[in-house]
């Protein structure tokens, strides 16, 4: 039991480090960023502040990080029942939506 709880956690993690990184490191990009979301960053001229650009997606990507050690804590807390994959799914995969929604408000804000 505590096996798999250790093993669990090492997976969320290293899931949340591989997102502070990029999060961090699209906080001290000096070229725009993308999202991962197979769409190429959108050229510097075609940005109104690419330094915004690039901090509000790197915090996009860090709070996501914190969110997927939060779920996993949260799914621990219920336990070692059925239940606790709720949390701990939720927390991966909904986070994904706003930030969708999230990115395409800096699109409309920022771009050109």
């Amino acid at each position: 039991m505590v096996e798999g709880f250790l093993i669990g956690f090492l997976v969320y993690f290293c899931i949340a480090v591989l997102m502070f990184v990029i999060g961090i490191v699209q906080l001290k990009s000096k070229e725009p960023v993308g999202f991962y979301s197979g769409e190429k960053p959108p050229s510097a001229e075609n940005l109104t502040d690419v330094g915004a650009w690039n901090r509000k997606h790197g915090a996009m990507w860090v709070i996501y990080g914190g969110v997927i050690l939060l779920s996993y804590g949260a799914g621990a807390i219920v336990g070692d029942t059925a239940w606790c994959i709720v949390p701990m799914c939720g927390g991966v995969v909904v986070p994904v939506i706003f930030m969708i929604g999230y990115h395409h408000r800096l699109r409309d804000r920022y771009l050109r």
